[in-house]
């Protein structure tokens, strides 16, 4: 399974690791990504996605199918 979030499309990022002699070799920055079950109002049952913790903060706003329907996702596949 790709490190991706489903709903915000948040992938690893490559960057540098700086030493204290400034010698800079390549890191992975990996987002913050946990596998939810969460109940979808819509469909009348829970569906598992793998998301990344920004995108849980605004299906606590929002609500999980009005934010799936902004993004254009379909729950029904999950």
């Amino acid at each position: 399974m790709a490190r991706r979030c489903v709903l915000t499309g948040k992938r690893p990022n490559v960057a540098n690791r700086v030493s204290h002699s400034n010698i800079k070799t390549l890191r992975r920055q990996l987002p913050n990504l946990q596998a939810k079950r969460l109940w979808w109002e819509a469909g009348q049952r829970f569906v598992r996605i793998r998301l990344s913790t920004s995108a849980m903060r605004t299906i606590d706003r929002k609500g999980l199918d009005a934010y799936a329907t902004e993004l254009g996702i379909d729950l029904s596949k999950f």
